[in-house]
C-alpha cells in the first residue's frame, strides 16, 4: 500500500536534520497516559501535549526549521506569515529567535489572546480579510511588494519537516504505538507525522482528523488533488483552512490510513473532557484527534497516541465551548415556562425544580411575547443538571405539575 519515500517531498532524513536545528529550542512535549480514553478504546491510549510547546502549539517547530534555513540576505529581508494564530505565533516566536523582523496578516476577528501574544513575540500584525485564505492572498502581496520571505503555515518541505518531529517523540516515548491520530487543516502536522513515522514504522496506523464543517481532505482525497471548500465554518479555527495544500497533500494521499470528520459537539465534548479528566487547556483543533477516539473508540488499534496540537484557545470562545460541552452532556439545559402571573407562581416553579435538584443558573421573567396571555408570563431558565437522565426526570416533574415547557 506504501511506496518508498523517494516520490515524497519530505524525507526521514529532512525530518531527522530538523529535530538537530529544534534541539534546544522547542520543548520535547510530554506523552501522558489516559485512563479514561484507555478504558473506551480498550487498550492503552496516550496524549501528545503539544499544547504544552513553546507559543503554545506545534506551529514554532516548522516556523522555526523553515526560517533556519532561509539564507542570511533572505532573512535580512524579514518574514510575513498569514494565520489565524498559532502559526502567526510560531513564526513570531521563531523569527524573533533567529533575529529576523516578521509581518503577520490575520484575519478580522482573530482571537485576540492569540493577536496580543503574536505581537508580545514582536511580530507587526495586519488585519486582512474574514478567513485564513483571505489572509493569506495579502501576505503572499506583501511579500512580492517587499522582498520579505513568505512563511507558509504548511505548504513547504521544510515546514512539513519541522512539524514530522512530533512523529520522531512519539516513536521514541511510545515505542509499540499501533495508531497515531492527528488534527489536519492544511495538513503540515499530518504529513510531517506520516513521513516521520511510517518510514521506520510503515505498519503504525497515521489517521487524520478534521472538522466536518471545515473538511477540505475527504473529498479532495477522493478527487485525487487538492479541491477547495466553497465555505467553512468551525469553532477549531486552528483547522479552519479551505484548501489542502500540494507539499502535505502528496505525502498524506501516500502514507495517510484514512481522515475522519468529527462534529462541532464532538469538539466541545473532547475539550471538556480534557480540561476534567485530564487538567489539560486544549483549543477547538487540538481536541479534533481526542473527538475522533470518542467517536468511534474501537476503530482504533491500541496502543493509540492523540496529538493535542495546540492550547491557545481564547477565555471567551472556552466559556461558549463549556456551556455548549455542558448541554450536550446534558448537564445544562435551558428551557421557557409558562405561568399564570399571580403571586407565588415563581416561587412554586422554583420549588419544583428544587425537590428535584435541578440547580438555578441564571432565571428571567419575559412579560413582551406577542404569543403570551395577557395573564400570563414566560420563564426563561437556565439550569444546572447532573446528565441526560437527570434532564429526562426534570422535564417529567415539571411537565406532570402542569407546565408548559419549550426550549431555547
Amino acid at each position: 500500500m506504501h511506496m518508498s519515500t523517494a516520490t515524497s517531498p519530505v524525507s526521514l532524513d529532512d525530518v531527522v536534520r530538523a529535530q538537530k536545528l529544534l534541539a534546544g529550542i522547542c520543548r520535547v512535549t510530554p506523552l501522558e497516559g489516559s485512563r479514561w480514553l484507555s478504558e473506551r478504546v480498550g487498550g492503552p491510549v496516550f496524549l501528545k501535549c503539544e499544547n504544552l510547546q513553546r507559543a503554545g502549539s506545534f506551529k514554532i517547530r516548522g516556523a522555526y526549521v523553515r526560517i533556519a534555513n532561509l539564507t542570511p540576505e533572505e532573512r535580512a529581508r524579514g518574514v510575513v506569515a498569514a494565520s489565524a494564530g498559532n502559526h502567526a505565533q510560531g513564526v513570531a516566536l521563531a523569527a524573533a529567535l533567529l533575529g529576523a523582523r516578521s509581518t503577520v496578516f490575520m484575519p478580522v476577528g482573530a482571537p485576540l489572546p492569540k493577536v496580543a501574544a503574536t505581537q508580545a513575540y514582536g511580530a507587526e500584525v495586519r488585519f486582512h480579510g474574514h478567513t485564513v485564505d483571505e489572509s493569506l492572498v495579502a501576505a503572499t502581496g506583501y511579500a512580492k511588494e517587499t522582498g520579505a520571505v513568505f512563511i507558509h503555515p504548511f505548504d513547504h518541505p521544510d515546514v512539513v519537516a519541522g512539524q514530522g518531529t512530533v512523529g520522531l517523540e512519539i516513536l521514541d516515548q511510545c515505542p509499540d504505538v499501533r495508531t497515531i491520530v492527528v488534527s489536519a487543516g492544511g495538513g503540515g502536522l499530518l504529513a510531517g507525522v506520516a513521513a516521520a513515522v511510517k518510514a521506520q514504522r510503515p505498519e503504525v496506523k497515521v489517521v487524520g482528523v478534521q472538522a466536518e464543517t471545515a473538511a477540505a481532505y475527504p473529498a479532495s482525497l477522493a478527487a485525487g488533488h487538492p479541491v477547495a471548500l466553497e465555505s467553512l465554518q468551525t469553532m477549531a479555527d486552528g483547522i479552519a483552512v479551505g484548501r489542502p495544500g500540494d507539499v502535505p497533500f502528496t505525502i498524506i494521499r501516500e502514507f495517510v490510513d484514512g481522515v475522519r470528520t468529527v462534529s462541532e459537539e464532538s469538539l466541545s465534548r473532547s475539550l471538556l473532557l480534557l480540561l476534567e479528566r485530564a487538567k489539560l487547556v486544549v483549543e477547538p483543533a487540538g481536541a479534533a484527534a481526542v473527538a475522533a477516539i470518542l467517536d468511534e473508540p474501537h476503530a482504533f488499534e491500541p496502543p493509540v497516541v492523540a496529538v493535542l496540537s495546540g492550547g491557545n484557545v481564547d477565555p471567551l470562545l472556552l466559556l461558549r465551548v463549556l456551556r455548549h460541552g455542558l448541554a450536550a452532556a446534558g448537564r445544562y439545559l435551558s428551557l421557557r415556562v409558562r405561568l399564570q402571573d399571580r403571586p407565588g407562581a415563581l416561587a412554586r416553579l422554583l420549588s419544583e425544580l428544587a425537590a428535584i435538584d435541578a440547580n438555578v443558573l441564571d432565571v428571567m421573567h419575559l412579560r413582551t411575547n406577542p404569543k403570551l396571555h395577557v395573564d400570563e408570563v414566560e420563564v426563561a431558565l437556565q439550569l444546572e443538571t447532573r446528565g441526560p437522565r437527570h434532564c429526562d426526570e426534570v422535564l417529567t416533574r415539571l411537565r406532570s405539575a402542569g407546565y408548559h415547557l419549550t426550549f431555547s
